[in-house]
């Protein structure tokens, strides 16, 4: 590669700078700019990295810039994604990659359409323990999957007092923890095992029907931290938590909750898989352990070796053993693909894309129906 590929970051808020951050760490990419909603914020961090700040019209009218990277809020996603394909852009975007899959299936038109890399950061899959499941199942140690358990747990927004752009339809959506933290357990489910869920019942719980909203910005996890601000009651519409039984595929059967008031769980992604053969086991907090256990013979734990990986996993594994890797660093892996796809055209594409996206929005849709008519419902297949 000779020219390194210009990507403009928009948004400035946490998932921004997680952004920011990544990029300066993947080779052959170059930050060009960064855009916000809110000018000063696009400065300020775009100084602090010694990054130009711009407009989101500046990004998408400079010929110069061959991509880019959306953190706003998820009401956004759509219309900011539409705008940059149609500007000849490749588009990474934070999940829900929409807020309807109507909106998704018009951006994976889009994308097919104009001939443009899209991808969208269900980063959580570039866990090296997670990519080592992968490859057990494809190898076959795991053998036919029969059950799929689990959660996604935080406590953020566990008070009344906790406030985020998140929790009101407008900014995030209709759903905000399934779509938020429960897509992320979804996406994996069906990476892992290989298999897509095909029925789901749900029920989703609003435990705070108001909240205290500081008048002031408040930064995402930042709450956490008592300011004394002057809140006033807003009206919440979307969800604290949601628990899912499901089918997978013909055999399959599963459950997950996801739940962002679960006091002490700060971003517990765990999930386990049995299958005929052997199970798996394995917990973000802790990300460098895989539990693999076993019916006739004893259990074990491995900590994460590039060389105790499967070999086709190692390539997500950039440290040897005993260094840690880490959330950050699944960013890195996905970005690293992305990018180097836009730099080969017609190569392989090893990492989400709006296609990902508008799956997890179509079983989002399902649970959403599932809770309104408190009955099963069955999720539509990729064609």
């Amino acid at each position: 590669m000779t020219k390194p590929i210009r990507t403009a970051i928009i948004g400035t808020g946490f998932m921004g700078r997680v952004h920011l951050e990544a990029l300066r760490r993947v080779e052959h990419v170059e930050i060009a700019a960064i855009a916000g909603r809110n000018a000063g914020a696009a400065e300020a961090l775009g100084g602090a990295f010694g990054v130009a700040s711009t407009t989101v019209e500046g990004v998408l009218r400079d010929p110069s810039i061959h991509a880019v990277d959306l953190c706003t809020p998820n009401a956004a996603h759509f219309s900011m994604a539409k705008e940059a394909l149609l500007a000849g852009k490749h588009v990474l975007c934070e999940k829900p990659l929409a807020t309807t899959v109507e909106e998704a299936e018009e951006l994976v038109a889009l994308a097919a359409q104009r001939g443009l890399r899209n991808g969208v950061s269900h980063n959580l899959r570039y866990y090296p323990m997670v990519q080592h499941m992968r490859r057990m199942r494809e190898d076959g140690d795991l053998g036919e999957i029969l059950v799929v358990q689990g959660t996604y747990s935080q406590d953020w927004l566990l008070y009344d007092t906790d406030w985020n752009w998140r929790v009101t339809a407008k900014d995030g959506g209709p759903s905000r923890c399934m779509a938020d933290i429960g897509s992320h357990w979804f996406d994996m489910a069906e990476h892992v095992t290989g298999v897509r869920v095909s029925a789901l019942c749900a029920d989703l719980q609003t435990f705070h029907t108001t909240r205290r909203q500081p008048r002031g910005p408040v930064e995402t996890f930042a709450n956490k931290l008592a300011s004394g601000a002057e809140t006033v009651d807003t009206p919440v519409d979307t969800e604290d938590m949601g628990a899912v039984i499901f089918r997978m595929g013909d055999r399959g059967r599963g459950s997950m909750t996801a739940s962002q008031v679960s006091a002490g769980r700060k971003n517990r992604l765990s999930i386990e898989i049995y299958g005929t053969k052997s199970g798996v086991a394995w917990d973000q907090e802790r990300p460098d352990e895989l539990w693999i256990g076993h019916r006739d013979s004893p259990n074990c734990i491995i900590v994460k070796d590039p060389a105790l990986l499967k070999p086709t996993a190692r390539a997500f594994a950039d440290l040897p053993g005993g260094h840690s890797e880490g959330y950050d660093d699944t960013f890195k892996q996905l970005f690293r693909r992305f990018y180097r796809s836009i730099a080969s055209p017609h190569g392989p594409c090893d990492y989400p894309q709006f296609a990902d996206g508008l799956r997890q929005l179509v079983i989002l849709q399902a649970e959403m129906e599932s809770n309104r008519t408190r009955a099963w419902v069955d999720v539509p297949q990729p064609a």
